[in-house]
């Protein structure tokens, strides 16, 4: 259902405020340039920092402007199930095609706990569920067995698994088959990902270069694996450069050298230091990405 390259499309933000201008300029580059599907309200969407008000707004304006010519997968995990359950509904009510829920963060459940909560979301919201596994966020692990028990839900489709452990991806792939579309949420590790069984990435990177994501993940799928690995290596510097200080700082300030949005944040998030900044002007340039 959800494959190829997926942007966690970044927030804009504007004198305080959501700039929707500016998203909705993000949304047509992303889909002239060959992006297949769209993430408004994840971690690069600062969601953690939007009120529900902006959260459920962003949602419907993103799935307004996409205008069905590409999935929309909305962030509306919690950690509380009840809090997701009508973030989820929100989102499937404003019209979007899937919801991609985070582990529960900060209370650390137990496999079982990760297990009934997905179980409950998906039976009470009624929309494609695509987990996301981030421990390094969450402080929590979704382990391949629960994903295999959870992928037996009808409506839980895909995996954003973001550990960066390739033994832990290639387990789940085992257990799971094609009961499950697994996904990188580590740009780096999207092409060794697609070489196990995965089917594309929910990126930081494309929103960047979002031609060269979608092109890598097509040109992977068509077989084509010395042009896919080609652009790999030609991504690896500005996949490193998209963290080197905490997401989405590096990526929207990225996009601010580019003129595509204005460099703002919400506390706690703040500006780049003045040398990673021009660490990553100079990857920018190396691409032609900017002047």
């Amino acid at each position: 259902m959800f494959k190829g390259s997926i942007v966690a499309i970044v927030t804009p933000f504007k004198k305080g405020r959501v700039d929707e201008k500016a998203l909705g300029d993000l949304i047509e580059w992303h889909i002239r340039q060959g992006t297949n599907a769209i993430v408004p309200c994840g971690t690069t969407g600062e969601s953690a920092t939007l009120d529900y008000k902006e959260h459920f707004r962003v949602v419907a304006f993103t799935v307004r402007a996409v205008n069905k010519r590409v999935p929309v997968i909305a962030g509306t995990g919690a950690n509380a199930t009840d809090e997701t359950i009508m973030i989820t509904k929100e989102a499937k009510k404003a019209g979007a095609d899937g919801a991609l829920l985070v582990a529960p963060y900060y209370n650390k459940p137990t496999q079982e706990g990760l297990y009934r909560h997905y179980k409950t979301v998906a039976e009470k919201a009624r929309i494609p569920i695509v987990l996301y596994n981030v421990p390094g966020r969450t402080a929590v692990n979704i382990l391949p067995a629960t994903v295999a028990r959870l992928a037996e839900i009808k409506n839980i489709v895909a995996i954003k698994e973001a550990t960066g452990d390739m033994k832990q991806v290639s387990e789940v792939i085992r257990l799971c088959g094609d009961r499950i579309t697994v996904l990188s949420g580590d740009d780096f590790t999207t092409l060794p990902m697609m070489a196990l069984g995965g089917k594309g990435a929910i990126s930081v990177t494309a929103n960047v270069a979002p031609k060269l994501v979608s092109r890598m993940c097509a040109a992977w799928e068509a077989g084509n694996y010395d042009e896919a690995r080609g652009i790999h290596f030609q991504l690896e510097p500005l996949n490193n450069a998209m963290f080197i200080e905490t997401n989405p700082i590096p990526v929207k300030t990225a996009l601010a050298m580019m003129g595509r949005i204005s460099e703002e944040f919400r506390l706690p998030l703040c500006e780049m230091s003045a040398a990673n900044r021009e660490k990553l002007r100079k990857v920018l340039r190396d691409l032609k990405l900017i002047r």
